[in-house]
């Protein structure tokens, strides 16, 4: 079947394929948005060992969602891969230390013999949520603003200096900090990642007095998150864009790019604007509603919303990794992916991505099948965080 696909079919499809897993990690980020509010929701060793111990149940779900990011993202765009994650380490280096550090607490905060004390692993649980969302989103602004690195695939020629790509700048990719669209991104991700984990943890944990600090935290985060948020999208929506001729594969600056990329694919703009509603009635179905069932609008609409800025990112004839220091070598779906047989042999795995979403599904809710409460923390055959 995929065999008949054209390449460009085939990189569209990819391209298609990572938007959905990073949808999903971004929604999975509620456990990250949950850890950087243990202090203020939990005001008793009680009440943050539940917090902690309802997030334990899906901190693993994250970093693998985010591994098969990473690992999607190589094995169908490997320039990509290589120029960012191979020039940019200093970002990718410190997001990496985050969910290091967050596997270590999860393991060792309740250990018998842990000489650290249980406020440093929560002290880390912080940074992780603080950190890696900060420094991921402010990294998929790059996607919309570039970064500085040249890549010349002729270099491959060259005997003792090969690398096709090369990062132009000493920080090497700590720069992007000094775009505030890009920071706006990472703040929009923070502050939403803490809304989503307020959703969950309200709908996974049975305590009064952590619902009732909850709704007054919902306020504290979710109006910077449409303050952030608004301020990307609008400028997003203003700005000139990069896109490339698919004939002669030149770069050029588009005004309004990714506006038009949304009305020339009606699709995408109907997918975002059901995000970005669903976002909204999950957050005032739990403050006006009082309802605690709002992490799966929400959740879903962070999907939606997600994967609708990814598909402008790089569909359309859009290049999703434009170069500031040579806009000719900007990165785009047909100049950085993987050959035919490569994208054609991966499709088949793809097939069983349905598959994977299913059995989370399934385990997510045999997991999830009552709220936690105080007397599970005190069950001697539970695993506790």
């Amino acid at each position: 079947m995929f065999e008949t696909f054209s390449i460009l079919t085939l990189q569209q499809y990819w391209w298609i394929i990572i938007s959905v897993l990073g949808s999903l990690l971004v929604f999975m980020m509620f456990v990250q948005g949950g850890q950087t509010l243990i202090y203020t929701l939990g005001k008793t060793d009680t009440e943050r060992s539940m917090i902690i111990n309802t997030l334990g149940r899906k901190w693993e779900i994250t970093f693998t969602t985010l591994v098969t990011f990473g690992g999607a993202f190589f094995a169908s765009f490997p320039l990509f891969y290589s120029t960012s994650f191979g020039g940019a380490y200093w970002v990718w280096m410190a997001i990496l230390f985050a969910f290091i550090i967050q596997a270590i607490s999860y393991e060792y905060r309740s250990k018998a013999n842990n000489f650290l004390g249980k406020r440093t692993f929560e002290t880390f649980l912080f940074i992780n949520g603080a950190l890696g969302t900060i420094l991921i989103g402010t990294a998929v602004g790059t996607f919309f603003n570039g970064a500085m690195f040249s890549m010349n695939k002729l270099n491959i020629t060259q005997i003792y200096d090969s690398a096709i790509s090369r990062w132009m700048t000493p920080t090497h990719g700590l720069e992007a900090v000094l775009n505030f669209h890009n920071v706006a991104l990472g703040l929009s991700v923070f502050f939403l990642a803490r809304v989503l984990g307020i959703l969950y943890i309200v709908n996974s944990v049975n305590d009064d007095n952590i619902l009732a600090r909850s709704r007054k935290q919902m306020w504290y985060n979710a109006v910077p998150f449409l303050v952030f948020f608004l301020y990307f999208v609008i400028h997003l929506l203003l700005k000139q864009g990069f896109a490339y001729n698919p004939e002669t594969g030149e770069v050029f600056m588009e005004p309004y790019k990714y506006f038009n990329n949304l009305i020339q694919m009606p699709l995408v703009l109907v997918t975002f604007l059901a995000g970005v509603v669903l976002v909204l009635a999950g957050i005032a179905r739990f403050v006006f509603c009082r309802s605690l069932k709002g992490i799966w609008l929400s959740g879903a609409g962070t999907f939606l919303a997600v994967l609708a800025l990814f598909l402008i990112a790089g569909l359309n004839n859009t290049a999703f990794y434009p170069s500031l220091y040579n806009l000719q070598q900007s990165l785009t779906i047909e100049n950085s992916s993987s050959s035919h047989y490569t994208l054609t042999a991966m499709s088949y795995v793809s097939l069983f991505v349905p598959v994977v979403i299913t059995y989370i599904f399934f385990v997510w809710r045999a997991i999830n099948n009552k709220p936690i409460e105080k007397a599970d923390l005190e069950e001697k055959d539970s695993h506790i965080y």
